[in-house]
């Protein structure tokens, strides 16, 4: 995690030019950076949800996966890319991945922060699911509006982002998985 670094950008995801390490990114008030989101949804319009095991937001309910984009040594990583990389190393497969819409938010957790620009990928898939236990505590496939419902009862166990995400999916994409 130290190593890696991320793509700083401004509210509208245009790259500064710049990078700045991982932990600096979410330490005090961050930086803003580059981020995303994964939906995974089945033919039964479910999400595929993940129990966190990460440093940040351990043992909250998350959608599928999240991360950053990389600046690896000759290039960055697109959004597609390190999703990718993400689902095949937290849950073992990959998928095809759109981009829903974008959204920028900002988060503490102690002294750490999620400050970003948050892209909303989403993808189907149908397979069996192998999560990585080092990754995932637990997994669950739900349809969308009774997470609605599950967030809306108590927000605490759930990630800001995803909370944003649901915010900005009746907003944006309204119609998606109803």
């Amino acid at each position: 995690m130290q190593d890696q670094l991320l793509l700083l950008v401004d509210e509208n995801d245009k790259f500064s030019g710049q990078y700045a390490p991982r932990e600096k990114c979410h330490f005090g008030k961050g930086i803003h950076h580059r981020a995303f989101a994964i939906i995974v949804y089945n033919k039964k319009k479910e999400i595929l949800l993940q129990l966190r095991k990460h440093k940040l937001w351990d043992n909250f309910w998350d959608l599928t996966a999240a991360s950053h984009p990389l600046h690896l040594k000759e290039r960055d990583e697109s959004y597609q890319e390190a999703g990718s990389r993400c689902l095949k190393a937290e849950f073992g497969f990959d998928v095809k991945l759109e981009t829903l819409f974008g959204y920028n938010y900002f988060a503490k957790y102690g002294e750490h922060c999620e400050n970003e620009y948050c892209a909303l990928l989403a993808g189907e898939f149908n397979g069996k699911v192998k999560p990585d236990r080092k990754a995932v505590k637990d997994f669950k496939w739900q349809k969308l509006d009774a997470l609605e419902k599950d967030v809306k009862k108590d927000k605490n166990k759930f990630t800001p982002w995803l909370i944003v995400a649901l915010e900005e999916l009746k907003k944006q994409a309204p119609d998606f998985l109803r």
